[in-house]
Formats: structure tokens, sequence, C-alpha cells
């Protein structure tokens, strides 16, 4: 299925910024490890800026492939 943008110059260098199957993979990993990490013996207050860092993290992967898609 043809991605938007692939036709115009410069967008091959794009490609897995803008794949939507890399974003989900990228995305399902990083909520896998969200998920995963059990609080076991870390504070609160370090599972809590643990489990924010990963959702930044989720969120910043979003953004570069909006970013990327606005730009093809």
């Amino acid at each position: 299925m043809p991605l938007p943008g692939r036709h115009l110059p410069g967008a091959a260098g794009h490609s897995d910024l803008a794949d939507p199957d890399s974003i989900r993979t990228e995305v399902r990993e990083l909520l896998a490890e969200l998920a995963g990490g059990a609080a076991g013996d870390e504070s609160a207050g370090t599972d809590l800026a643990r489990r924010a860092h990963i959702l930044e993290q989720a969120h910043e992967v979003l953004v570069q492939a909006l970013a990327t898609v606005d730009k093809i």
C-alpha cells in the first residue's frame, strides 16, 4: 500500500519514520515495557517516573511520525 508522499523527491529518506508498521511496533514495544514492569521493590515515585518516561518516549515516536508526514 503506498504511503502518503512516497512519490515526492526526498521521501525515501523518511520511509522508516513514516512507516505505520514500524511506528506501531515501536509504540507496542514501549507499551509492553510499561505493562511488563512490576512495581516489585521500586518505590511508588520511582515507578511513576519510569512510567512517565516510557510514555514520553511513545509520545515522541508519534510526534516524530506526524512531523515526518507533514514534511512529505
